[in-house]
């Protein structure tokens, strides 16, 4: 049998995006053409798009569908960095961000862009007022909603108001936090009119159980920003190609059913994850949880196991039936410390020593009853003689 704890790098399609994706499937049309077999696949896109645009509280010509969270990061962040205002270089660049957002600020970098990093302090919280300090002059400035590894919230209003005070553009992935925590755009966006301030938002489908493969960003409508993908108009010009129907009529399913169930999942989920905590703290004491305690994602549980091997530890949960991981997925099968964690502060070997456990809408306690029946034997053997750390 197997038990499933990496919902935040993928998490089971709803039967409602599925339902809504066969659906729209079945109407043959290209949204963009005038005849009536477009025109019926252009009402199924413009409904999607209001849909999502209500859940996530912005106007619907401001949603811009994307094939997902890296290409809507990838599009955020060149785009305004290629937009903006003359002789701005630099890109505010937290610590501890996803390493689509590192990546395509270090690709930024080879064109002229100056990175200058923001630290995060050591339960992966954004600092304010380094923040602050690092955005006058700034050309865009990123950040997390909500760390995807260790789970920790970010202020993201505060992050928002003094990015709009110092007149740069910001751009926050929301990728992690979807579905989880409350998101609206308006709100975080506050008093701000003009070209600065939180202009854009991304987020993707397949954490919140639509299909892989669409995702959307939110593109204020006095943002500045350049498309990098050069074709049609589709999509005020940010996004051109034939727009995928069903894959939009999904992510809206997905989204507002994701809405609908989200206060009392999150508490649902908090309660797991405090009893999977618990019970792993019980079972092995010398193991920490990283993250803020509390302020964090309800299905989060992220945790250090000094003098293990992070990989040993997965492959023997894996053994168990349950399914795991180090840290992002983006880096499965590369061996190397979280970035998250050293940038909490903490060692490489700590880097190497942690597991992120995460629950989702279709845990239950025989989730969590299969990990802390595992972890102790795991422990143990992936901490002792042959488990590959050296002192």
């Amino acid at each position: 049998m197997r038990f499933y704890l990496d919902h935040a790098a993928t998490t089971p399609l709803r039967p409602e995006a599925r339902d809504a994706w066969l659906a729209a499937s079945a109407v043959v049309g290209n949204a963009s053409s005038t005849h009536g077999a477009g025109q019926d696949a252009r009402r199924m896109l413009e409904e999607a798009r209001e849909q999502v645009a209500a859940v996530l509280d912005c106007d619907p010509i401001e949603v811009v569908f994307t094939s997902g969270g890296t290409e809507s990061i990838n599009l955020a962040l060149g785009g305004l960095w290629r937009s903006r205002a003359q002789g701005a270089q630099a890109i505010v660049l937290p610590d501890g961000e996803h390493h689509a957002t590192l990546e395509t600020a270090e690709a930024l970098a080879a064109d002229g862009a100056e990175l200058r990093p923001v630290p995060v302090d050591a339960l992966g919280r954004i600092e304010l007022s380094s923040f602050v300090e690092a955005l006058p002059g700034a050309a865009v400035a990123t950040a997390l909603v909500a760390n995807n590894e260790v789970g920790t919230i970010n202020d993201a209003a505060g992050l928002s108001a003094a990015s709009a005070a110092a007149l740069v553009p910001l751009h926050l992935d929301a990728v992690g936090a979807w579905g989880h925590l409350p998101l609206s755009f308006r709100e975080l966006r506050g008093d701000a009119a003009a070209a600065t301030g939180l202009v854009a938002m991304s987020v993707t489908g397949h954490k919140i159980g639509a299909p892989v493969g669409v995702g959307a960003l939110v593109v204020a409508r006095s943002a500045r920003m350049t498309g990098l993908i050069r074709g049609g108009a589709q999509q005020r010009g940010l996004r051109a190609g034939t727009q995928d129907v069903p894959g939009a009529v999904a992510l809206a399913a997905a989204a507002v059913a994701a809405e609908q169930q989200r206060a009392a999942e999150a508490e649902r989920l908090t309660r797991l994850r405090t009893r999977l905590v618990d019970g792993i703290l019980s079972r092995v004491p010398q193991a920490h949880l990283l993250g803020d305690p509390v302020d964090r994602l309800p299905g989060n549980a992220h945790v250090l196991f000094p003098g293990a091997v992070g990989e040993s530890l997965l492959f023997l949960l894996d053994m168990a039936g349950v399914a795991a991981s180090t840290g992002s997925a983006c880096q499965a099968g590369v061996a190397e410390p979280s970035h998250v964690v050293m940038a909490m502060g903490r060692s490489e070997r700590d880097a190497r020593s942690v597991l992120r456990l995460t629950l989702g809408r279709t845990s239950t306690d025989a989730d969590v009853d299969a990990v802390l029946a595992a972890i102790g034997e795991a422990y143990l053997r992936a901490s002792g003689p042959g488990s590959g750390i050296r002192s």
